[in-house]
């Protein structure tokens, strides 16, 4: 019953038309958004539809909530699932924006650890996803990575990507796929890539994808698909094993988009 009012008032919701407004806010703030074609931009407005009506959205730090932020986010989110099976990011209630990189607060032992070495201590964050909790993220920060693309660095594509592979319930790179017989194959190109990555790294050698990706698995994900959608020719040239996968997980081809378009 309860998904069946579900998929009506989402009915409802897309059959409205998409305000006049909003589409400049798109267009201003959301440089990818000009890739795509007519369908695709129609698919993607529906899903904004949805997802801005369906989530809590919060202001923190003195930031007042408006269309401009709302819009400008659910944009960027709504692309990465523009093509796959989903359910509007089921495990984001919540999306909590301050106006810059903010500090969180330090954490604390619980009542059973032991400190074996030094907590690290806080340090500015532009975005933060949490598998039971809030999805952070800094305003200043999401309107500079849609604004200005191909730099590999949206803190709204690698936030969201962290909550798409916490849908299982676990962040380690691997989300949900949509076939058995597709893990065996991320499990081999993933690991192999990160692993590569990370010896990289230690030896000083130029990397294409973001150092931050060699922390752990998930942030490798998450750093993956900035990439993909933020600098896929150069993807497909320096990376094109993780590309592929990429390309059959979200369903999308963001290299060919982009040479279609010059």
């Amino acid at each position: 019953m309860f998904g069946c009012i579900v998929r009506r008032r989402r009915r409802k919701l897309m059959q409205q038309s998409f305000p006049a407004a909003w589409k400049e806010i798109i267009r201003r703030n959301v440089a990818h958004y000009k890739l795509l074609d007519e369908k695709e931009r129609t698919r993607l407005q529906k899903l904004i539809q949805v997802l801005i009506a369906e989530k809590n959205w919060e202001g923190a730090g003195g930031l007042t909530m408006n269309d401009e932020i709302r819009v400008t986010i659910a944009a960027q989110a709504c692309l990465l699932i523009l093509n796959m099976p989903h359910d509007y990011y089921r495990n984001v209630e919540t999306i909590i924006v301050y106006p810059s990189k903010v500090v969180p607060p330090e954490r604390r032992l619980s009542f059973f650890e032991t400190a074996l070495q030094p907590l690290e201590p806080a340090y500015p964050i532009a975005g933060q996803a949490f598998r039971q909790g809030p999805l952070i993220l800094a305003w200043d920060e999401v309107l500079h990575g849609g604004r200005h693309p191909g730099f590999g660095y949206n803190v709204v594509y690698h936030e969201f990507a962290h909550k798409l592979d916490m849908l299982d319930g676990a962040a380690d790179g691997t989300p949900p796929l949509f076939a058995r017989a597709a893990y065996r194959e991320w499990i081999k190109v993933f690991s192999r890539q990160y692993l590569q990555l990370r010896s990289d790294l230690e030896k000083g050698k130029p990397t294409f994808l973001d150092d931050y990706g060699a922390t752990d698995e998930a942030e490798f994900f998450a750093v993956a698909t900035e990439h993909f959608f933020d600098q896929p020719v150069l993807m497909e040239k320096h990376a094109p094993e993780i590309y592929r996968m990429l390309k059959e997980y979200y369903r999308q081809d963001p290299a060919k988009r982009a040479a279609a378009r010059k």
